[in-house]
């Protein structure tokens, strides 16, 4: 039987936190942010974090199901 690869791309874009939780860094933060507010760009540094509806997509990417 092969081994079962883990998503390169989604092992780069994800990380689990210690309770489980699967964060990522939002997007739109790259470049034109003169016209961006500073709250909208305080708010960008945040990690999301994935919500139950990607929550198994996402898991299956990085092998965790």
């Amino acid at each position: 039987m092969p081994k079962v690869k883990t998503n390169s791309s989604a092992k780069k874009r994800f990380k689990v936190t210690g309770t489980g939780e699967i964060t990522f860094q939002k997007a739109f933060k790259r470049h034109i942010l003169t016209k961006k507010s500073k709250k909208r760009k305080r708010n960008l540094r945040k990690a999301g974090i994935v919500g139950p509806a990607n929550k198994d997509f996402v898991q299956r990417l990085l092998r965790l199901k």
